[in-house]
């Protein structure tokens, strides 16, 4: 493997935790391939953000807290619970780059108000 500058961008050194600027980048790229970008409006975004939160929902939605807190431990459900909580942040993500807004940036700014909002 080439120097990190050798990399393109948004590719990992193995058990590299990947960056969010090359996740969206290949959300982008991805998306950008199959032309899809027409569909990519935020409204278009916020809703497909919405039925893949409810998709997570649906599969705590009948558990008791003690189940719920439980499951990660079967393996067809801790996959069912990746899958769409990687849904999700990809919605997420996708909405972030096409408003413009940094995700990481954005939760600082909520985290700090918070904390003068609700004072220990």
């Amino acid at each position: 493997m080439g120097a990190p500058s050798d990399r393109p961008a948004g590719d990992q050194p193995a058990g590299a935790a990947p960056d969010l600027a090359g996740l969206q980048r290949r959300l982008a790229e991805f998306a950008a391939a199959r032309n899809w970008q027409p569909y990519h409006t935020p409204k278009n975004l916020v809703a497909a953000l919405s039925v893949e939160a409810s998709e997570l929902v649906e599969i705590f939605q009948w558990l008791t807290p003690e189940e719920s807190a439980r499951v990660m431990h079967d393996p067809d459900t801790a996959q069912r619970v990746t899958d769409e909580v990687a849904d999700v942040l990809a919605y997420l993500l996708q909405l972030c780059e096409v408003l413009g807004i940094d995700p990481l940036a954005a939760l600082s700014a909520k985290i700090d108000r918070n904390e003068r909002r609700f004072p220990v």
